[in-house]
This record gives C-alpha cells, structure tokens and sequence, in this order.
C-alpha cells in the first residue's frame, strides 16, 4: 500500500450508468433511503489497524487494543474498531503482500479469517465472536475487504452460493489490483456476479459487521463503478446498517454525486502519511471536494497517522505543530476521524490532541463550512457552530516561517467587536473588532470561536 500508484481510465461512464439502472430497478428508493438515514449522519470517528500493525493484526492484539479504545477513546466519541488488510492471510507479516497468497475462505469463495491469527473464528464462526466482545464493550466492528473474488477461489472454481454458477463463471482476470495480489474484479454483466457480492456481505452482516472499508474501488473510478454500485445493492439487501468506505483516492472530484449517492466515506487521496508534503496536498483537495460533503457522505483525507506507528518502529514525524494543523483540518472540515496509531502506546499529548470536546464538536456538529481565499501563502476556514450563533475559524500557516494569518470579519459575516475563544487552548481571547489574526509558528494552525 505504501507504493500505490495512479492508474488512469475512461470511457466507461456509460457501463457505470447501465448499472445504476439496474439498481434503481432492484432496490428501491425507499430501501436505500431507510439504510442510508441510518448510517454516519455525522462523520464517522474510530480506530484502523493498518498504520500501525500492516497486515500483522492478531485477535490478542486486536482484543488489547479494543478495550484501551473503549477506555481511552470512546467517551469522546470514537467507536468504529476496524481490522484492515488481510486478515485472512496467514502468513500475513509486514506492508508487503504474498506474490502467491493462500487465503482463508470458506467453500463458496468467501474470505474467512485465518484461524492462526483469530483462533476464535474457528469452526465457521467468522469474525462473530470476536465482533460481539467488540459491540459488549460498546463499540462497533469494522474490517478491510478487497474489491472482487478471491483469485485462489477461482482457481479451484468454487461454487457461488445459491446459484448454479461457479467463481470462473463471474471473475474478470484482466481487471486486478496493481499493488495486491489477492482478487480479480467481477465483472457485473455476469449472472452470480450480484448474488457473489450479496453472499459475501450476508456472511459479514451475519458476524455483526457494522464497517466495511471497501479497497481497490476508487480507482479507476468509472472501471470500478459497477462493483461500487453492487456492495451497495448487497449492503441494502443485508438490510444491516453497515458503512461503506471506499479506498484508495484519489476519487475524481467530477465522480462527486456518484459516490456519495453509493458509500457514505470515500477516499479523497491515495494513503496519507506523516509526511508534511502528503499533508499539504490535502488542503487543495478538501476545497474542491467541498461542495460534495453531506450527512451520511464524507470526503474522506484518510486516517491519522499519530503516535506509535510502523509496527512499533517509530513515533509520528509530524512536529507538534503539524499535529495540530492535521487535527484542525481535518475538524473545520468534517472529515472522517480515524485513528491510526498504536494504542497500546498512546501517549498523554496525542489523547489529548484526539479528544479535545470543543476541536470534535467542529467536527462533528458544525454547517456551513466553507474555505475562504484572501491571502497568498495561507489557508483559512471557517464554519457555523451548531446554535447558528457566530463563526468557527481555522486559521493555517503552511509556510516554512512564523508569520500573522488573519481574516476581515466581514467575511464571516461578523459586524463589531466579538468575542473570540481558543478551542485548542479552550479559553477565551478577548475581542476582535474589524479583523481577526493571529501569529502561527510554520506549519501551524489555530482554531477560534468567533460570536
């Protein structure tokens, strides 16, 4: 995942319209409606196990980590516990994958978890007793799932459940992921393609699944759109409410409607990492994608890579201050909040910075957000605070030096002298009368109430 590469196709808009008709025919609007009323009204908050445990997680580590979120992260909000890639890879051991994986399944080509790794999944029980262990402590139970159908499930032919057809029948062995060697795509014009997919996401509504982060999807968008538009038909049938977070970006903005009207997360870059360049890049993409932002579909910049990370071989090489500048975009935002980091190292100063209540309550309950352009060589946001009263303001410094970021308040529609809070520091700082500003160390970023 590391190494993901862009891959660039076209010309299948109109194979991605035929299949939204057919779904419009098979599920009615009514059904999506009443899935989709029930699923991430507010942008979704949790843990993935991929920054900092690769494709290693185990059911001790998983169980370890678990009980710390529910203690550590969940009164502020943070539910989803996810297992992300190859769970079902025994020999699972680094961010590299199998040239030749051997991957659990079970007899009609559905990945199963690796029994070595996830001893209580033994005996056909799936993720099931593990999910349940994850709901007592109060938390929901994500996993990672490859686009398509097991290449080992096609080689042996199995049958799809419930039909007459067989793996080879739906597989479409010229359409592979470029970075995993795990699936081919199904080609959705197939009879059993849609039954495969609806099989696959009965088995996984019946474990309790509550979160599927569905990979290889985004990109190439138009390609990959008719199995897009079948995880959702098959999620609607479970009649489970489970989320679905495309993966890898970058989505192409133009694709906007689409997949907001089939996932409720997708991803707006390829995989985001403390690198300060990576982080950057993600202002730019946020502004265009913001006008595609809405209840129950959110741009999703990726996860959080702080604290411990790279299978405990170091810390976040974000500064202090980068931190802060991730936090607080992603917050005036309302992007996805996911943390990536090793919990079972979670320090003082990240808990803090992850559970700030005035910082998440920008991003999970404030409208109207909005980029605002009025200098070279800063970002400034702003949005509005759940009782309409004032403004929030994000205020960014990406440059290299300390310098003053402000804003006019008649942009913000602010007339007078206002009072202005510091959410980060949560304490007020006065009044601002005409313009608002402040002095940011590089790289840095604020968060203020105005009104």
């Amino acid at each position: 995942m590391l190494s993901r590469r862009a891959m660039i196709r076209t010309g299948m808009a109109g194979m991605a319209g035929a299949a939204a008709s057919t779904l419009q025919a098979q599920a009615s609007p009514a059904a999506q409606g009443s899935v989709r009323r029930m699923l991430a009204p507010t942008p979704p908050m949790g843990w993935n196990s991929w920054n900092s445990f690769a494709t290693t997680i185990n059911e001790a580590q998983a169980r370890q980590t678990a009980r710390i979120m529910a203690d550590k992260l969940l009164p502020a909000g943070y539910d989803i516990f996810t297992i992300d890639i190859q769970w079902y890879e025994p020999t699972a051991s680094s961010y590299e994958y199998s040239a030749n994986p051997e991957p659990a399944m079970d007899g009609n080509g559905r990945l199963i978890p690796a029994v070595n790794r996830f001893p209580s999944s033994a005996g056909g029980r799936g993720f099931g007793p593990l999910a349940a262990d994850v709901h007592a402590m109060g938390l929901k139970f994500g996993i990672h799932l490859m686009r398509g159908i097991p290449r080992l499930a096609v080689k042996r032919n199995q049958p799809i459940l419930g039909t007459s057809y067989r793996a080879a029948d739906i597989a479409d062995m010229a359409s592979v992921c470029s970075w995993n060697p795990d699936m081919y795509g199904v080609d959705m014009r197939k009879p059993g393609a849609q039954a495969y997919y609806d099989s696959v996401f009965a088995l996984y509504a019946s474990w309790g699944v509550d979160f599927i982060k569905m990979d290889d999807m985004s990109r190439p968008y138009d390609a990959h759109a008719p199995e897009i538009e079948a995880a959702h038909r098959a999620i609607v049938r479970t009649k489970r409410p489970m989320v679905l977070s495309l993966s890898p970006g970058e989505t192409p903005v133009i694709r906007g409607e689409h997949v907001r009207q089939y996932a409720q997360m997708w991803r707006i870059s390829d995989d985001f990492w403390d690198d300060w360049k990576m982080l950057e890049a993600q202002f730019t993409r946020l502004e265009n994608w913001n006008p595609w932002r809405r209840p129950g579909a959110w741009p999703d910049p990726d996860m959080l890579p702080l604290g411990r990370l790279a299978l405990g071989e170091r810390d976040t090489k974000f500064t202090a201050d980068e931190q802060r500048t991730l936090m607080t975009l992603w917050a005036i935002t309302r992007s996805p909040l996911i943390m990536g980091g090793d919990l079972r190292h979670l320090d003082e100063a990240t808990l803090q910075l992850l559970t700030n209540p005035e910082v998440l309550a920008v991003d999970q309950a404030s409208s109207d957000n909005r980029p605002h352009f009025v200098e070279d060589g800063v970002r400034i946001w702003s949005a509005r605070p759940a009782d309409g009263k004032g403004r929030y303001v994000a205020l960014f410094n990406p440059g290299d030096k300390a310098r003053e970021v402000g804003v006019a308040l008649r942009e913000l529609a602010l007339e007078g002298a206002q009072p202005v809070r510091d959410l980060w520091a949560r304490r007020p700082l006065g009044e601002a009368s005409g313009r608002f500003a402040q002095t940011l160390p590089a790289h840095g970023a604020g968060l203020y109430r105005i009104g």
